[in-house]
């Protein structure tokens, strides 16, 4: 069976992160993620709120550097989970399991700061002050530009597609 989900959206409020009694944490918010077509009537596009839930370090990260407004992207499993209200009725929810949470937007659009950090391991951003990597990920052509820009001229470029 297969069982997969990707969305994006932003945070609708900061994560909540809380800690299971075996100490386990556990991080849960709620993205806000527009549809893809807009309601005939009102030509205004259609919101749904999904509630997330991250475990253990996808979880740490998420309460760590996610914040209300973020925009987000939620790789991971849709679950349902059943639980009683406090009047004693049965209920049933439906959430996403975070398996891998992404930034969606640059710090600089986020919170408009400069700096656009670039990918790190653990399905998140590497950290401006994270050590270099022993074996150099830029095949020999240094590391972006501190300005934040992704994309720069190559200096050394030989012509040669790796494809």
């Amino acid at each position: 069976m297969l069982n997969r989900i990707i969305i994006m959206g932003r945070l609708a409020r900061d994560p909540e992160l809380r800690r299971t009694q075996a100490g386990v944490p556990v991080a849960s918010f709620r993205l806000a993620v527009d549809r893809d077509f807009k309601d005939k009537n009102t030509g205004e596009r259609a919101t749904d709120w999904i509630d997330v839930v991250a475990w253990r370090q996808t979880g740490e990260f998420v309460s760590r550097y996610f914040t209300k407004g973020r925009m987000a992207v939620v790789e991971g499993r849709l679950q349902m989970r059943d639980w009683t209200d406090k009047d004693g009725n049965r209920r049933t929810s439906a959430e996403v399991v975070a398996d891998n949470v992404y930034f969606g937007d640059s710090r600089r659009d986020g919170e408009g700061g400069g700096y656009a950090p670039s990918y790190g391991q653990g399905g998140g951003y590497a950290s401006p002050s994270a050590p270099a990597a022993p074996s150099d990920p830029f095949g020999g052509y240094g590391a972006p530009p501190a300005d934040g820009d992704q994309f720069a001229e190559l200096s050394t470029d030989d012509g040669n597609l790796p494809f």
